[in-house]
């Protein structure tokens, strides 16, 4: 449990939603960091980059994530029971190299749909004195839920940037959809960053950090943007602050807002009208379907808000009915069985963003475990986990789900299991089958909820292919035994 003395106050949190991003400082002595940089250093002289064994490589480097200023941050923006994502990536930047363009980062494989309630963090660790000409980790604050930006090039970019430099043991904390780079080195010095990753596990209930009130006069820009998801944050227990124009605009016109050139008047739009609530949404659902349809090729493009075509953004109809929740559900659910599937897909993801209200939606779901494309089956499975509907019935469906023939699908089976915890324990021997899995990241996720479900038998399993697969930190090419 995070130290409460270290969780982030309100205008720490305010502040996050609206740039993307808050620094905090793993203060150890000097001599800490120093001693982490010069084991990197040991690892790329002698075995390159070693990608997601980094951590074992260098074990050292867990101790600044449970530092408690660290663990309170993100314990504030994600909840108890946050995970480390099992992908993790150390970024070496030489003097002499270029920066990168802006871009996003792809979720690890897996094909989740960008929205501004955000279930993922970035968290880049320097483990030396960073300064701006030694080519830190840039960033465009305020335009993580945009999926353009006036150019990716950063020689033509017209929004403000910001490099995140500091001393060493600074942690950037970022949103996961922020628009980022690797700025140029113009040093005669290297620079590290250590790239993790960490997720929430939980639906928002009650807000994590030092709260103190839920008054907030949002900045103008993105306003409805930002009060969502500080009410999301809160669990939806502070009084909802409406944009003063919303109930005098009025449907239609907010609905053509939708399809406005600007993308601040369309997100803009897209929040009022959620705001507006159940009256919207028959028209929200007609505008859902044309905007599926219209973003099938959007939905897998190579862009550089989707590099990997495996992470499309919400469009703003699918995020207007996620402001308006429960009420919308039966809607959204007579979508699930629309002809084409990506319609069906998005359908599926706003319940997920609706979270535990959209209780009615769980036998449609399980309904959807077995349609015919893996894309809807995925988001099914997820939206049970964020639904929280934790029955038997669940249970066992997505026990079943953990054989499903596409990758995405099993690792979501797992996750949700794992959310689940203690009373999944029926799903224990399929879970045992999945630490076999072809995919690295499905092992890993089967692991969780082996050790989240307890029983003596998850345990047993789980200690016996840990020691199975036991990496040892201090064996190299150069001593092997």
């Amino acid at each position: 449990m995070a130290d409460q003395t270290y969780l982030l106050n309100d205008a720490e949190i305010q502040q996050f939603i609206v740039d993307g991003y808050t620094t905090v400082q793993a203060d150890y002595p000097p001599s800490f960091h120093e001693s982490i940089f010069r084991q990197i250093e040991t690892v790329f002289e002698k075995e390159d980059n070693v990608g997601n064994n980094i951590l074992p490589r260098v074990p050292q480097i867990q101790q600044v994530f449970d530092h408690p200023a660290v663990s309170g941050a993100l314990t504030s923006l994600l909840g108890p029971g946050y995970v480390l994502n099992p992908h993790r990536h150390c970024h070496l930047n030489p003097p002499g190299r270029k920066g990168q363009s802006w871009h996003k980062d792809c979720y690890v494989f897996d094909h989740n749909i960008r929205h501004p309630r955000f279930h993922w963090v970035l968290a880049f660790y320097y483990p030396q004195d960073t300064t701006e000409d030694m080519g830190p980790s840039g960033l465009l604050p305020g335009m993580h839920a945009y999926r353009t930006v006036s150019d990716p090039d950063p020689e033509h970019t017209c929004e403000p940037a910001v490099s995140v430099c500091g001393k060493a043991g600074t942690v950037a904390l970022i949103h996961f959809d922020a628009w980022h780079r690797a700025t140029p080195n113009v040093s005669a010095n290297k620079r590290y960053m250590l790239k993790f990753q960490f997720v929430r596990t939980r639906e928002p209930q009650a807000p994590s950090w030092n709260y103190g009130s839920s008054d907030w006069d949002a900045p103008a820009r993105d306003r409805a943007v930002s009060l969502d998801i500080w009410s999301w944050l809160c669990g939806r227990c502070a009084p909802e602050a409406l944009p003063p124009e919303a109930a005098g605009k009025g449907v239609p016109r907010l609905l053509e807002a939708l399809r406005d050139e600007s993308e601040t008047v369309r997100l803009n739009g897209a929040f009022a009208l959620g705001a507006i609530g159940e009256p919207a949404v028959p028209a929200l659902i007609d505008a859902l379907r044309r905007e599926a349809l219209a973003s099938i090729e959007e939905t897998t493009a190579k862009t550089p808000d989707n590099a990997h075509g495996t992470n499309p953004t919400a469009g703003c109809a699918a995020m207007a009915l996620s402001v308006i929740g429960p009420p919308a559900v039966p809607a959204l659910v007579d979508v699930f069985d629309d002809d084409h599937w990506w319609v069906r897909a998005v359908a599926v993801d706003v319940v997920a963003r609706t979270g535990p209200g959209a209780g009615a939606a769980v036998p449609a779901l399980l309904d959807r475990l077995s349609d015919d494309h893996w894309w809807v089956r995925r988001n099914a499975v997820e939206a049970l986990g964020t639904v929280e509907a934790f029955s038997p019935g669940t249970v066992r469906a997505l026990t079943g789900v953990l054989a499903d023939r596409d990758y995405r699908v099993r690792r979501n089976a797992a996750i949700t299991l794992a959310k689940i915890g203690p009373s999944a324990a029926p799903a224990v021997p399929d879970l045992v089958k999945a630490l076999k899995d072809d995919d690295r990241y499905n092992r890993f996720y089967a692991a969780l909820a082996l050790r989240r479900i307890g029983t003596p038998e998850a345990q047993s399993a789980l200690t016996d292919a840990l020691f199975t697969a036991r990496w040892c930190s201090i064996t190299t090419p150069e001593d092997l035994y």
